[in-house]
């Protein structure tokens, strides 16, 4: 498919989306007023169909038509599909900043995430349930280790691609960085896809890629400022408000405790405070009085 239909179509799901309920022929009329239509063609009922049948057909997404008007039937289920919001989200920016080309100097956007040219060799491996080789090596040494992997699922992660899957190696799932990837060759073994495996549910309990630790009771205190900064957006799906005493608020995790989860915190500097587990508070202070030391 050409890049510009796909465009197109990626339009008319988000016009239809804005809108509780718009006419064909409104739509017609915000074709004619679109920098994607450069040459002012019009937007007629048969393109009107072929696309709402592809759009039903690669995004799962139903255009319906009830009083002459049109409505996309599944919005709920747009906004519960994590990958399908995000696949939406990503063509819907692409449309953004091509309707705004004359702007681009005045926009700045986050670097592509790294270690993307293995993507596409580990998604085909996961069509085909094709086990893939790697050559690893961790940030923290130099020596470089072999694995054999079955890929279960990828995911990002505060710009990075990880890829996840049962290593033979450690006969365990496990989590590798794409950017730490020196090689990857796709085998001729193949793997059985385990029918139990959920990605989204293997990660629900982390925040970031580690599972190294027990879920647990995390309780944190805010001040005012960070406690709507976090009431805008969460730090994880689990976050519940317990009470607010003298401008600070207090909220409430059920989470693995694990290195991303502590990174995060720090860098919040001294607007959150971690009142427990007390082990997990005790760790943030050793690590803080390691920092006044470089300072001091």
């Amino acid at each position: 498919m050409k890049q510009d239909v796909l465009n197109k179509q990626i339009w008319l799901i988000e016009t239809i989306l804005q809108r509780d309920g718009i006419t064909l022929k409104e739509i017609k009329e915000k074709w004619l007023e679109s920098s994607l239509n450069d040459e002012q063609k019009d937007f007629d009922r048969s393109t009107f169909n072929r696309y709402r049948n592809t759009i039903q057909d690669i995004f799962g997404i139903s255009i319906i038509c009830q009083n002459s008007k049109y409505y996309i039937d599944n919005k709920e289920d747009i906004q519960n599909n994590i990958l399908k919001k995000w696949i939406l989200n990503s063509f819907t920016i692409s449309n953004f900043l091509q309707e705004w080309k004359p702007l681009y100097h005045r926009i700045s956007l986050e670097d592509i995430p790294s270690g993307r040219e293995y993507l596409r060799d580990i998604m085909e491996a996961m069509k085909q349930n094709e086990q893939i080789s790697i050559s690893y090596q961790r940030f923290q040494n130099d020596v470089t280790k072999h694995y054999l992997l079955a890929p279960y699922g990828v995911k990002i992660f505060k710009q990075r691609w990880y890829v996840v899957g049962f290593c033979s190696e450690l006969k365990d799932i496990r989590i590798f960085g794409l950017d730490r990837i020196l090689e990857l060759q796709r085998t001729t073994e193949k793997f059985k896809f385990p029918t139990d495996f959920n990605l989204e549910l293997f990660f629900s309990s982390s925040f970031g890629v580690f599972t190294d630790k027990q879920i647990e009771r995390v309780v944190l205190k805010t001040n005012e400022e960070k406690t709507k900064y976090l009431q805008s957006l969460p730090l994880h799906h689990s976050q519940k408000e317990m009470k607010t005493e003298d401008n600070y608020t207090f909220f409430e995790y059920f989470l693995r405790p694990t290195y991303d989860f502590r990174q995060e915190i720090l860098s919040h500097g001294a607007e959150i405070e971690v009142i427990s587990p007390n082990w997990f508070r005790e760790e943030i202070q050793q690590i803080v009085a390691e920092m006044h030391k470089f300072y001091s």
